[in-house]
């Protein structure tokens, strides 16, 4: 393989990204991790094996933070698909937490033991390497589990990298109960090397400059703006524009859900695809937590006799917003004028609310997931 650094480099070369001496240098620390965990792990010698020696420790991963669009994830990415190690993951840090909370509920179920360790062997078998997006704690349950279950994980030898809009020691900041969690914070900074990739250019922000993100009505012009906007935040090339990837995202539940356009943490829908199908709070949900930027196209003026789309688009516009996720939309009408008669007009205006709140600098500039 390449290897990241020459990956980064390559992409730089091709005009695909802006050179960023801050970038490079972290794209460098992640080639020198790649390398050390592809090395081949040292078998103990004869008095190993006879006295039970312990398996060397993991190699020291990454605590890579910074304000939004600094390109953390971008290459935490390059890492993850250069690097040459198996089994591997790459999760978003609250869908992760979601499977493990799952999992412990299960292994307790299933044999009333103290489930973490289960669960910690368990998922040290699914990844020797862990890659988390958006490391952020909230919750008092995650709070509460997260040092024994890392003390295992590393014990097991599995290596973390993460992204973070914050630095180890403002995670949980302010929570319930916080100096119990301080013990977490310290394992991870001695697990992780923390470096700070928090230069002065939000390169999403400046990819946006100028943009309107509502556009009206819908029709030609407002596509190839949008389009324009798309193809500015992936650094995707236009005339590849037919060959934009598609993914599929899992739903809480067993389900997934189909993307029609899905690239660098944005995605790209219709209104009909969102709100004129059968779907709920945890596809929007799903959606908001995959995707830092959505775009979405063919907004119609609703009437009486939409009430079940305009329910779906309050509850989706809900989601977005409450994560922070950037909207970009083409519509037949400026927000206060989408729905003005039927049930649920009185509710909506809520949702102008937020929907005029999305299209400012200052929502604009706040990170995903962003409190």
């Amino acid at each position: 393989m390449a290897g990241v650094a020459a990956a980064y480099a390559a992409l730089v070369a091709a005009g695909e990204l802006r050179a960023d001496p801050a970038q490079a240098a972290v794209a460098a620390r992640l080639q020198e991790l790649a390398e050390t965990l592809e090395a081949p792990t040292p078998k103990p010698g004869l008095f190993g094996r006879l006295f039970g020696a312990e398996a060397p420790p993991p190699a020291r991963g990454l605590y890579l933070w910074g304000g939004v669009g600094r390109g953390k994830s971008m290459v935490m990415d390059l890492f993850f698909g250069q690097v040459a190690v198996e089994p591997r993951q790459r999760v978003h840090f609250h869908e992760f937490m979601l499977e493990i909370h799952a999992a412990i509920h299960a292994a307790r179920e299933a044999s009333g033991e103290d489930p973490i360790p289960q669960v910690a062997r368990w998922q040290a078998g699914r990844a020797r390497l862990l890659c988390f997006d958006e490391m952020q704690v909230k919750d008092i349950a995650d709070a509460a589990i997260l040092g024994r279950l890392f003390t295992a994980l590393f014990a097991a030898g599995v290596t973390v990298v993460a992204t973070s809009n914050r630095p180890p020691d403002d995670l949980y900041k302010d929570g319930l109960n916080r100096a119990l969690f301080l013990p977490f914070i310290a394992l991870l900074k001695e697990r992780c090397e923390v470096v700070a990739l928090d230069g002065p250019t939000d390169y999403r922000m400046a990819r946006l400059a100028g943009a309107r993100t509502w556009l009206v009505p819908n029709g030609p012009e407002a596509t190839a703006a949008l389009a324009a906007s798309f193809f500015a935040l992936t650094d995707y090339p236009v005339e590849d524009r037919a060959r934009v990837p598609t993914e599929t995202i899992a739903v809480p539940g067993g389900r997934s859900l189909f993307v029609p356009k899905s690239l660098k943490g944005v995605a790209v829908f219709s209104f009909a695809r969102l709100c004129r199908q059968p779907l709920g709070a945890a596809d929007y949900l799903a959606i908001a937590r995959r995707y830092h930027t959505v775009f979405i196209v063919g907004i119609p003026r609703l009437a009486p006799e939409n009430r079940n789309e305009a329910v779906r688009f309050v509850t989706l516009i809900d989601a977005l917003y409450e994560h922070k996720v950037k909207l970009l939309a083409s519509a037949d009408a400026v927000p206060a004028e989408l729905y003005t008669a039927g049930d649920g007009v009185f509710e909506f205006e809520r949702t102008v609310s937020r929907l005029i709140e999305m299209q400012s600098a200052d929502y604009l500039a706040r990170g995903h997931g962003a409190g």
